[in-house]
């Protein structure tokens, strides 16, 4: 499907939701949501036949073809359920006032004072539109000629005429059960001829209809077509005249046909006529649509709309005749001996009939759920089900039985049908909504969510918070599991453009970078190890960052967009750093710090978490330092000039220090040691998970320190009784630094004394036996 269909349709969306309070124009023939819709669908699928594009199948382009046609469906339905309707006088109350009453005013009051009745008026016009186009018979330019031409010649040869063909030229000569026959192409004109008769009629187009049998030099067939039409004169109906024109302007003063009654008899013995072709029965019972003719008119159905428009046809046409065949004293239904009746006002018969009625039209049209089909979807597809359930009204229950479809699986993701139908299903909850129809929740949550996941495989990141916004109390939720669905595909810009766009559509955009984070750092600890097992090595070179661990690094954009949130970034942001201080990940942890606005620094509350993260960052500012240190130890060259010499050292010498007062400090103030204990419920995993960075740096941080003084002695000539003195704080019973030297797979205390040993027994290369000389020389 074209990206631009998805915007044209979001953009029809925004437009009319805010008409949300103007129900008339959310209902507008022309302007509405539903006709709007439409349209999309018609230019897009004008769109595609016109490029002919390999890459749109067929069915594709039926869906297209459908969801228009359903649209259209839905516009001719809902507002007559939705707006207060006119009153109109019953039929009974037209004859009161006046017996002579033509039959078409009547018809059109039985057709108000029935609502079904109306519906299924108004979706036989629809139907009209869904009619296959007509194949035009190639007209000729002469009644018969073919078969007058053999006859005459055989007038003239004194032959006679050819075995097999018809005798006399009048319109019932091959109907006469004799086996006379017309001319070959004479034959294959009247077929064709009838055929396109009965497409017209199919479509709604009786003038067309009429007017090709007056070309085909047929107008017995013309009459035989406007016979249908109901018996009209204005001069006499009390109706409003609302075309402008006054009664003498009607050239003929009536119309249609008195004895519509004795026509419709005669087109039924017609259509049943086993003497008469196929296409000629089919002609006659699409004129006169009736229980005894349905099975003829069924013959020439071929498409699922075919057979839904013959059964309302026969509906339509069973109740209008019903109807006026219990009307008393109408003229021209009875003659003279009918203004002698006086017409019966309703009752309650009259209601408990029309419930009787309606549950037969609703058995008759439940049986198109299963109706066999030659041509186009069948009877099941998605489009077809919808249209049978709108007709009657049970729109609930479909969208919940497609709900439960997508739940189950039963419909292809993968299928080219998919995105058309989880369009349309998306925005029909949300028209539904518009125009204050009840939608039940969880059905249309699920199908929201489909389409929500077709907007994501098509790339439109755009449209999603509009869509995700109409979720309501999930809107939140769904919506941030879209942005964590973006994983490492959208830079920071982008990340930022599509949260602010939900502010756009009413989220709450605190909430949703919240939530998004939350997820987002769940999704990448699905893919990460725990943080359990052996401690990790410091010293091994570091493999580059995977997926999951720069996923996880990321999380913490979402919540320093803005500063309403920094308090969970704060929360967050330990939560990241443990795992990747805990993993020996250093460099990811720096980069995350880096990542920090420096305002988070200054959040006290809650202390607990302020306090880990000042241990975080008091620990991350002494890795740097000792990177510094080993840098301008690399500066030094044996080629220095003496005072470059003396610069060198005393940066050296500054960075030493400095580097010495922060671990020092850091080992004497209870760093990483969370100041509650395991709960009632067991160990607490944020206490252990602490633990586990201690035990990790803190050796780390202790040799390394020793290590760089033991180094710098030749430079720094008190460096090496500091180096010693190290050890006094490492056996400090206050500090307990001893404790982080036992873990079985982590740095051991013996590797710690064996540097101490090795600067013992520097001291001792100085002169003297005595191996506590360094420390009062230098202490002197």
């Amino acid at each position: 499907m074209s990206d631009s269909l998805y915007a044209a349709c979001a953009e029809v969306l925004t437009t009319c939701q805010g008409l949300k309070d103007d129900l008339s124009a959310l209902l507008d023939p022309s302007a509405g949501f539903a006709p709007r819709l439409r349209q999309l669908c018609r230019d897009k699928i004008e769109e595609l036949e016109h490029t002919a594009s390999a890459d749109v199948s067929l069915a594709e382009l039926d869906a297209l073809r459908m969801e228009a046609s359903t649209w259209g469906l839905l516009q001719a339905l809902m507002p007559a359920r939705k707006m207060e309707s006119v009153p109109h006088p019953q039929p009974q109350t037209l004859l009161l006032q006046n017996p002579f009453t033509p039959t078409v005013t009547l018809a059109q009051a039985i057709m108000h004072a029935s609502p079904l009745l109306s519906e299924l008026v108004v979706v036989r016009e629809w139907l009209h539109e869904t009619a296959s186009a007509v194949q035009h018979p190639e007209l000729t330019t002469g009644y018969w000629k073919f078969t007058k031409y053999n006859v005459m010649q055989g007038l003239r040869t004194g032959a006679g005429t050819r075995e097999g063909l018809v005798r006399e030229m009048d319109p019932d000569a091959v109907n006469r059960g004799d086996g006379k026959t017309l001319a070959a192409d004479d034959a294959a004109f009247e077929k064709s001829l009838a055929q396109a008769v009965y497409s017209f009629i199919r479509a709604g187009r009786l003038d067309d209809a009429v007017e090709l049998c007056r070309k085909a030099h047929q107008p017995w067939r013309a009459a035989s077509i406007r016979g249908s039409l109901l018996f009209q004169w204005r001069a006499i109906a009390n109706e409003r005249r609302d075309d402008g024109l006054d009664d003498e302007d009607d050239a003929e003063g009536w119309q249609g046909n008195r004895r519509r009654r004795l026509w419709k008899s005669t087109c039924i013995r017609a259509a049943l006529n086993p003497n008469l072709s196929d296409p000629e029965r089919v002609v006659f019972a699409a004129l006169a649509p009736t229980p005894q003719t349905f099975t003829v008119l069924k013959s020439a159905c071929r498409t699922w709309e075919d057979h839904l428009w013959a059964q309302i046809s026969v509906l339509c046409e069973e109740k209008q005749s019903s109807e006026m065949m219990k009307l008393k004293g109408c003229f021209w239904e009875g003659g003279l001996a009918a203004l002698e009746e006086t017409p019966v006002p309703l009752n309650d018969a009259d209601e408990e009939e029309e419930v009787e009625w309606e549950k037969e039209v609703t058995s008759a049209l439940e049986t198109l759920g299963g109706v066999v089909v030659e041509d186009g979807p069948p009877a099941d597809n998605a489009f077809h089900v919808s249209q049978l359930a709108i007709i009657l009204d049970r729109i609930q229950p479909l969208l919940e039985t497609f709900a439960s479809g997508l739940r189950d699986g039963i419909y292809d993701p993968d299928s080219s049908e998919y995105p058309t139908m989880t369009r349309f299903f998306a925005h029909l909850c949300l028209f539904l909504q518009m125009i204050d129809i009840h939608t039940p929740p969880l059905a249309t949550q699920v199908i929201l969510e489909a389409y929500l996941q077709v907007l994501e495989a098509a790339g439109q990141r755009e449209l999603i918070a509009m869509y995700a916004g109409a979720l309501g109390d999930n809107a939140v939720e769904r919506y941030a599991m879209f942005l964590t669905s973006l994983d490492l595909s959208a830079d920071i810009k982008e990340r930022r453009l599509a949260l602010t766009r939900a502010r756009e559509h009413g989220l709450d955009v605190d909430t949703v970078a919240v939530v998004t984070a939350e997820r987002t750092i769940e999704k990448a600890f699905e893919n990460l190890p725990q943080l359990r097992g052996p401690l990790p090595s410091i010293i091994a070179l570091q493999p580059e960052p995977s997926n999951a661990e720069m996923l996880l690094l990321r999380s913490i954009e979402w919540t320093t967009f803005m500063e309403s949130t920094y308090d969970t970034a704060l929360e967050q942001a330990t939560v990241i750093l443990r795992y990747f201080l805990g993993t020996g990940r250093v460099n990811l942890a720096r980069k995350l710090l880096d990542m920090l606005p420096p305002e988070i620094a200054a959040i006290n509350e809650p202390e607990d978490r302020a306090t880990e993260y000042l241990h975080y960052r008091q620990f991350l500012d002494i890795w740097e330092l000792l990177d510094r240190v080993t840098e301008c130890r690399s500066l030094e060259v044996s080629l220095m000039n003496k005072d470059t010499r003396s610069e060198w050292l005393r940066d050296y010498k500054e960075l030493i220090e400095q580097c010495y007062g922060a671990i020092v400090k850091l080992l004497t103030e209870d760093w990483m040691l969370p100041g509650r204990e395991a709960d009632e419920g067991g160990v607490d995993r944020r206490h252990l998970e602490m633990l586990r960075v201690r035990q990790i740096y803190v050796p780390e941080l202790i040799l390394r320190l020793h290590v760089m003084l033991y180094t710098s002695r030749e430079h720094i000539s008190g460096n090496l009784r500091v180096a010693l003195e190290l050890a006094n704080v490492v056996a400090d019973s206050r500090y307990k630094l001893y404790d982080d030297f036992l873990q079985p797979d982590g740095r051991r205390l013996g590797e710690y004394l064996g540097v101490v040993r090795q600067a013992v027994i520097a001291g001792l290369e100085s002169g003297g036996s005595d191996s506590f000389r360094v420390l009062q020389v230098g202490a002197s």
